[in-house]
Parts: structure tokens; sequence; C-alpha cells
């Protein structure tokens, strides 16, 4: 007869996905390439103009020169989808950040057994964030071809977005995950 883990398996995968997707969320909101414009008349062909949530970037490809802080003549920042995702992706960090504390005090692999009730709240809390993230990335995926842009150029998703779709889904897998805990605390009670 083998002994049972002490940490159920669904909060393992929880604890290992919600911090990875952590991390790519704060990658895409941080890096300036939410959208790539090139192919830009009156510039060289080897032009890109990277557009985050927060900054400009444009980058001559042959020769690798590449400057941030570019101004924003097309009213860029000034779009709902861009000033919903400056406001949606940093709370969302925040409240993965918070969800993996509770999650940390629930699951508590040092102790005999895990709180299943902290734990699924945790799970809830980490839910809550992919889904604060998810739904920018969306928007602005859904917009981007809308956004103000040079016309004639041509726009890419940059990937910037892809990392925060990604990190949104392990945040809302691994919330799911936790949140199976609340099975124990009906079995219990």
């Amino acid at each position: 007869h083998l002994p049972s883990m002490r940490t159920p398996t669904a909060m393992i995968v929880g604890l290992v996905l919600c911090p990875c997707g952590l991390l790519l969320t704060l990658t895409g909101t941080l890096a300036p390439n939410w959208r790539q414009v090139s192919l830009v008349p009156d510039q060289p062909l080897d032009f890109i103009l990277e557009q985050g949530i927060w900054d400009m970037c444009r980058e001559l490809q042959s020769s690798h020169d590449r400057r941030c802080g570019q101004a924003d003549e097309l009213g860029y920042f000034e779009q709902v989808p861009v000033r919903v995702a400056q406001g949606l992706m940093p709370t969302s960090l925040v409240v993965t950040l918070l969800g993996l504390v509770v999650a940390a005090l629930g699951v508590r692999c040092w102790r005999k057994e895990p709180r299943h009730l902290l734990a699924g709240v945790s799970g809830l809390v980490l839910l809550l964030s992919g889904l604060l993230s998810l739904v920018p990335t969306s928007w602005y995926t859904h917009e981007l071809w809308a956004l103000p842009a040079t016309a004639g150029s041509t726009l890419v998703v940059g990937y910037s977005l892809v990392l925060s779709y990604l990190g949104s889904c392990l945040e809302i897998l691994g919330g799911l995950s936790l949140a199976l805990s609340f099975h124990h605390c009906c079995k219990e009670c």
C-alpha cells in the first residue's frame, strides 16, 4: 500500500501553471510589441514600428538600430482598447500575485493537510486574474486593424500580444485546477 501524496495533483498543477502565466503576462504587459507596423510608405523597406500599450519603438532591421519612446502622431495611445489594456493588464498582475499568496497559504506542502477552502478561493482569484488579462488582449486583437496606422502599411500581431494570451490561458487553467479544491471541501461537509 503506497502512502498518499500530501498535496493533491490539481493543486500542484495550479501552482506550476499560474506563476508561468504571471511571467508571460508580465512580459506581454511590459514589452512594446503588441502590434508591428511594416512597409510604411516613405520609410526604408526594413523599417518596423512596434507598438505596445506603454511605448512605441522603431527599428531598422538591417542595422539593428532600435529607438523607443517614439512620438504618437496618430493618437494610438488614446484608443479605447489600448487604454483598457493599460488599466486591466497591471490589475491582472496584482490580482495574480494576490492569488498566488493565498494559494501558498492554502496549499502549504509542509503542513500535514492542505487547506482546501483557501486553495479553492485562490483558484477563483487566479481565474479572475486570467480573465482580467484575457479581456484586453482579445479586444485589442479584435481591433488590431482598426487602430490608427499609416495608410498603406502592413499590420502584424506582435509577440507581446501572443505572450499575454498564453499567460492568460495558463492563469485560467491554473485557477480552475486550484478551484477543484472546493470539491474536497464539499466532501468533508
